[in-house]
């Protein structure tokens, strides 16, 4: 097999060609920043090479593709084990509730206790929120015509949010549980005692005043609604004692708690109905007729959900016992 014999070799002849190539390619520069047709024979020339850079990059963007490929099965495996492993201990928890409820049902027999109702509720989906450092409060898309009230509870898919402040024809403005204006009764779901909630304006953040040195108060008790006052229903999710300050000299405790509802992350929320209806004193004609129309807490009404007193009391109980310590 002959040599290739090189472009630039040692030699007269090689160095006058070397300096041809320089003069002609500074004459090229030129041209073309001088010249607007030499611009266009470049465009040209660039249409005529773009197949052959498309078929040199073939090679690099096929290892990259493979890279990538490979990459995100490996994702997918990954995230399918996860969700595989989130779905027997999923089902773990519904064998452990359906026991519960059944349970609970057995000793409401025994004690000829009545089962409660179910709540009925309507969803709500989040429209805006305030724009006002001092205050925590969500506006979402139902009103007066949906059934919508003043002093309604308001529910995510963790806890409770907070209740409804002020209601229009299709909005309503709700005031979170961690507005520092906002106070919610609370009991610990372990034992029962009760106290009260109140909100420091920080989303993360609720203050438990009043809390005796002597109470059976730890990190990590849940806190459910009490159902004093008859503003909220029994029994949901409102808070988790996250921090205990006890001093031997101090007739009271510091516990701050972190809420469990996720307004920063939520988009859709429960408007929750108490079995019977709210007063409609001091409305006009039209605002009490379209209530007794309206209304979601008749049974009756195909447009409301309902959540189980029971299943909400299981599901309390799981989470009480699978996570306390």
């Amino acid at each position: 097999m002959r040599p290739i014999k090189p472009l630039f070799s040692y030699g007269p002849v090689p160095t006058y060609r070397m300096l041809l190539c320089a003069v002609l390619a500074f004459g090229l520069m030129f041209a073309e920043h001088r010249f607007s047709a030499v611009e266009t024979a470049r465009s040209h020339l660039t249409s005529v090479v773009a197949p052959i850079q498309w078929l040199v990059s073939l090679p690099s963007e096929g290892m990259r593709w493979g890279a990538m490929a490979i990459s995100d099965q490996q994702s997918l495996i990954d995230e399918n084990q996860r969700l595989r492993e989130q779905l027997l201990t999923l089902s773990n928890r519904v064998q452990r509730m359906a026991s519960l409820t059944a349970e609970n049902v057995h000793l409401r027999e025994l004690l000829n206790a009545p089962n409660p109702d179910d709540v009925p509720y309507i969803t709500a989906e989040l429209l805006s929120l305030d724009s006002d450092p001092f205050t925590q409060q969500i506006v979402i898309n139902r009103g007066r015509r949906d059934g919508a009230y003043i002093g309604q509870p308001v529910m995510d898919a963790s806890g409770l949010i907070g209740q409804v402040v002020s209601v229009s024809a299709y909005t309503s403005r709700v005031l979170m549980v961690a507005d520092a204006n906002h106070a919610v009764p609370v009991e610990i779901n372990r034992n029962g005692l009760r106290f009260i909630a109140q909100g420091t304006g920080q989303l993360d953040i609720l203050d438990v005043p009043s809390v005796p040195a002597t109470a059976d108060i730890r990190e990590g008790d849940l806190l459910v609604t009490s159902g004093l006052g008859g503003r909220f229903p029994r029994g949901y999710p409102v808070a988790r004692i996250s921090d205990v300050q006890r001093e031997s000299s101090q007739a009271f405790m510091e516990v701050t708690a972190e809420p469990i509802a996720q307004p920063e992350r939520s988009r859709y929320f429960l408007l929750l109905f108490p079995p019977d209806p709210p007063s409609t004193d001091g409305l006009d004609g039209a605002e009490q007729m379209a209530r007794r129309v309206v209304w979601p807490g008749d049974p009756a009404n195909p447009d409301v959900g309902r959540i189980s007193e029971a299943g909400l009391t299981a599901a309390l109980k799981i989470q009480d016992v699978g996570e306390s310590p």
